[in-house]
C-alpha cells in the first residue's frame, strides 16, 4: 500500500471529514470573542474565554493519544465529534451577563477545543503510518489543508446565517457541519493499516524518559511556535470587535485570512520535503512576528483585512511545518 499511495485514495476517508470538522470549528471561531463580550466580558476576559481552545487542546493531548490507541481512528474520531457538538451546545445556553454565564460558556470552548485535539491525533497517525517518507510532509500538510479549507469556509457559513439569527446562526452551521462530519464517518470503514492491534505498549512515562532530548529541544520550539500560531484565533477577532466592527464583518475578515491560510498547505509540504523543515518554520514565524506588529495599526476593515492575511500566510506554513 505505502508503494503505491496516493493523496487521493485517502480522501474521502480522511480529507473529507476533516474538511467538515474544519467548517465546524470555522462556524465557531469568529464569534467566540464576541459571544463572551454579549455576555458581559471585557476585552482581558474576553481573550482568556478564547484562549481556553488551547487549554481544552493542550489538556486533551495526551488522554487523546490513550484513546486513539484503545478504540481505534474511526471511533476517536465520533467521540471528537460528540465532544465537539457538546461543547457547541454548552456555548448556546445563556444565562445573561454574569460571572457565571461566562464559566459556563468557557467550559463549552474548552470542550471545543478538546475535541479537536483527539481529532488531529486520530487522523494524523493513521496518515503517518501509511505514506511513505517522501510524501509524508505533503500527506500531513495536505490534511492539515483540508480542516483549513474548512475553516475558510466555516466563517463565511456562519456570517451568511447571522444575517439571519444573528449570532446563534454561527452555532447551527457548527453543529449542522459536524453532523455531517460525523455522518461520513459513520460510513467509512477504518482505514486498512491505520494501526496494529500487536504494537507494543509504550507507556507516557517511558515515552517522556526515553525522548527527552527531543522535547527539551524540538518539542519547546513547537510549543512556541504553535503559542504563536494559535493568537490569530483570539487576535482577529477581539481586533474586529474593539474596532467597532460587527460579528458578521470580524467573522468574513477571519475567513478571507483562512482562504490565505488553506492556500499556503501544499506549497509549504514540498518544501519541507524537499529542503527540510526549517526551511518553512522559521521564515513563517518572522512573518508572524511581522504581523503582529501591524495589527495595532488597523483602524478599519480593510487594514485589518491586511493584517490577518499577512498573520495566516504564515500560520498556514507554521501548521505544516
Amino acid at each position: 500500500m505505502v508503494e503505491n499511495f496516493r493523496l487521493r485514495s485517502v480522501a474521502a476517508a480522511a480529507y473529507g471529514p476533516a474538511a467538515l470538522f474544519g467548517l465546524s470549528e470555522g462556524a465557531v471561531l469568529p464569534v467566540i470573542a464576541p459571544s463572551a463580550i454579549e455576555r458581559g466580558a471585557g476585552t482581558a476576559t474576553a481573550a482568556l474565554i478564547a484562549a481556553m481552545l488551547g487549554v481544552g487542546s493542550l489538556v486533551a493531548n495526551i488522554p487523546a493519544g490513550v484513546l486513539t490507541t484503545r478504540i481505534g481512528e474511526r471511533r476517536s474520531m465520533l467521540v471528537a465529534a460528540a465532544v465537539l457538538a457538546g461543547g457547541v451546545l454548552i456555548c448556546r445556553v445563556d444565562l445573561g451577563r454574569g460571572p457565571w454565564s461566562l464559566l459556563l460558556y468557557g467550559s463549552g470552548v474548552v470542550l471545543i477545543g478538546a475535541a479537536a485535539a483527539v481529532y488531529g491525533l486520530a487522523r494524523q497517525s493513521y496518515l503517518t503510518e501509511v505514506a511513505p517518507p517522501h510524501m509524508r510532509a505533503r500527506a500531513l500538510s495536505t490534511l492539515g489543508g483540508s480542516t483549513r479549507i474548512g475553516v475558510f469556509l466555516g466563517p463565511f457559513a456562519g456570517a451568511a446565517a447571522m444575517r439571519f439569527a444573528g449570532l446563534p446562526g454561527a452555532y447551527y452551521v457548527s453543529l449542522a457541519a459536524i453532523a455531517a462530519a460525523a455522518a461520513l464517518v459513520l460510513r467509512v470503514p477504518d482505514l486498512e493499516g491505520a494501526g496494529s492491534a500487536h504494537a507494543p505498549v509504550v507507556t507516557t512515562r517511558a515515552m517522556l524518559k526515553r525522548q527527552w532530548r527531543v522535547y527539551a529541544t524540538l518539542g519547546l520550539g513547537v510549543l512556541l511556535l504553535s503559542a504563536i500560531r494559535q493568537t490569530r484565533q483570539t487576535v482577529v477577532p477581539l481586533w474586529a470587535a474593539h474596532i467597532g466592527l460587527s460579528p458578521t464583518t470580524g467573522s468574513i475578515i477571519y475567513g478571507v485570512a483562512g482562504a490565505v491560510d488553506a492556500l499556503t498547505f501544499y506549497p509549504a509540504g514540498k518544501v519541507m520535503d524537499r529542503y527540510g523543515r526549517h526551511w518553512v518554520a522559521v521564515p513563517a514565524t518572522l512573518v508572524l512576528g511581522t504581523s503582529f506588529l501591524l495589527m495595532p495599526l488597523a483602524g478599519g476593515a480593510t487594514l485589518l483585512t491586511v493584517a490577518a492575511m499577512v498573520m495566516a500566510s504564515a500560520t498556514g506554513s507554521a501548521r505544516a511545518s
